[in-house]
């Protein structure tokens, strides 16, 4: 399949190794990511940081093992925000929940692995039907995948923002009782999962998006006008990379909608 190419291209987002150095702190303060040890990762990331998600993802594919946490990463941010057609979201998905699944009985130890295992699986429910999603079972091994993420990785911001969604949309498409007895989906669980994700990434766009859907799912209309203050404050943050230039406009496409 054909990968769109990113639509905001900037120099800004063009990293030197040195300058990505200086600045992946603040880059990776969502998916705790360690520095590459390899000079061919570093070179991945900053196509991935450029928006070139393809180019990112084959260079790590080609690294091994230690290069799927960017391989993976690239091909979930163009599968949920550039890839047009639902079957080849489904698919770029699907591969990343296996090749996640298959890296976690060698790394066991590996964050990565069972974060965007969890995050592919759940964006599969969301393009698919997340009461499918329920029915098979989805639903655990995401919250297993989350919790381990966290276990390993305590300051994995992103994480906590599944986390948030995972309670929340069970909740919203389940009911409350059901969700609480069957999947342990508690509603402030969930807020609490996304006051966390803050806490840890004061500057994260995608935790104010989805802490605002969450809100309107637990609260509706009541919660609306929280939940518009967050998607403003994401819309207007500056982006440092392709990705949070993404979350931007998506944070822009839910104020206007």
């Amino acid at each position: 399949m054909a990968w769109p190419p990113f639509p905001y291209p900037s120099a800004g987002f063009e990293y030197t190794g040195a300058r990505l150095r200086r600045a992946w702190a603040g880059l990776h303060a969502g998916d705790a990511e360690p520095w590459p040890r390899a000079t061919a990762l570093v070179d991945a990331w900053i196509d991935f940081h450029a928006g070139r998600f393809e180019q990112a993802a084959r260079a790590g594919l080609a690294a091994g093992l230690d290069g799927y946490a960017v391989a993976s990463k690239a091909t979930c941010v163009h599968a949920v925000y550039l890839a047009t057609r639902q079957p080849d979201k489904c698919a770029l998905l699907r591969e990343v929940a296996e090749r996640c699944e298959r890296q976690q009985h060698t790394q066991p130890a590996n964050a990565a692995a069972f974060y965007w295992q969890a995050y592919a699986l759940g964006r599969l429910a969301q393009e698919i039907s997340v009461l499918e999603a329920l029915a098979a079972g989805v639903a655990g091994k995401v919250k297993a995948s989350l919790e381990t993420t966290l276990r390993l990785a305590p300051r994995h911001a992103d994480a906590h923002v599944a986390l948030g969604v995972y309670h929340a949309e069970i909740i919203d498409k389940a009911g409350a009782l059901v969700a609480g007895l069957t999947y342990g989906a508690k509603r402030e669980a969930a807020l609490e999962h996304f006051r966390q994700a803050l806490a840890l990434n004061p500057g994260s766009a995608i935790a104010r998006i989805e802490y605002a859907r969450a809100l309107v799912m637990l609260g509706g209309r009541a919660r609306a006008h929280e939940a518009l203050a967050l998607c403003e404050e994401a819309a207007a943050g500056t982006p440092h990379d392709a990705m949070e230039r993404l979350d931007i406009e998506r944070a822009r496409q839910e104020i206007a909608a």
